[in-house]
């Protein structure tokens, strides 16, 4: 089991669309994947036409009272379950405060899962604190959309630093641009700079398209109405590039390394 964070400091720069369409994608292959929403905005969760509840709260699941697989509800798409968001969320650094050993409860609480899953996707809100301590502890790697302007670099900047003082040890950091749009020179100028940046970025980047807003309309994945736009071949360049640094074994479905894909089915 691989657990990836979908993670930055600021808000509003793709977090939730990377988780649910990557999360897509790796199920579309037959990989068993879970999605646990740790928003309590729930945008994920609207995504997949789910309510946002957990049934107790937040502070029942933290503490323990409730076992997640009790929570974990399925989706339309085969091999693709969502542990829903809940706007109790909004206190978790509280719940996790009140446990012993709070930046690795998450971790604790995933574990069960080990068997259940191939990948877990945790898409999370844009902040630095204890809840978010525990999503690195329990993370292989986190996935960090950028949006290419120098506030967004000089905030993966404070989190290098965070994460050179205060983070997990091996936990790896792939962030990649998105919301690009290279007509613009800041854009361009900031791409193709490699000097400087706080972390190797991924070679893919995710353009900036009303497609990728249009998922709030259609409570869906991407590739599920727009297959064949640009947005949709680089979330699936992306999800490719992200299976290769975190799990480079075989292909779970014969034909997906060669860049093919079973074609992506409508709910």
């Amino acid at each position: 089991m691989k657990i990836l964070a979908t993670y930055n400091i600021k808000g509003g720069v793709g977090k939730t669309a990377t988780a649910v369409n990557l999360a897509y994608l790796a199920a579309l292959e037959g990989a068993r994947t879970l999605v646990w929403d740790l928003d309590p905005q729930g945008a994920a969760t609207f995504y997949f036409r789910i309510k946002a509840k957990v049934k107790g709260g937040g502070g029942r699941l933290i503490r323990g009272k409730r076992d997640l697989d009790s929570l974990i509800r399925g989706t339309d798409f085969a091999g693709l379950d969502l542990l829903p968001a809940d706007f109790s969320y909004r206190h978790m650094d509280l719940a996790l405060d009140r446990t012993k050993r709070p930046e690795k409860r998450l971790a604790r609480l995933l574990r069960p899962l080990a068997h259940d899953y191939d990948f877990i996707f945790l898409d999370s809100a844009p902040s630095i604190s204890l809840a978010s301590e525990s999503i690195f502890a329990a993370s292989d790697a986190l996935l960090v959309p950028t949006i290419p302007t120098p506030l967004a670099m000089r905030t993966l900047a404070q989190l290098r630093r965070h994460l050179e003082k205060e983070g997990p040890a091996g936990i790896q950091v792939l962030p990649f641009f998105c919301m690009t749009d290279r007509r613009k020179a800041l854009h361009r100028q900031i791409c193709d700079a490699v000097d400087g940046r706080p972390f190797p970025f991924l070679a893919t980047e995710v353009p900036y398209s009303s497609l990728v807003e249009q998922m709030g309309i259609r409570r869906a994945p991407l590739p599920t109405f727009a297959r064949r736009s640009a947005p949709a071949d680089a979330y699936r360049a992306l999800w490719r590039e992200v299976r290769q640094h975190v799990d480079p074994g075989p292909d779970i479905v014969g034909g997906v390394g060669s860049g093919g894909y079973p074609e992506e089915v409508t709910p």
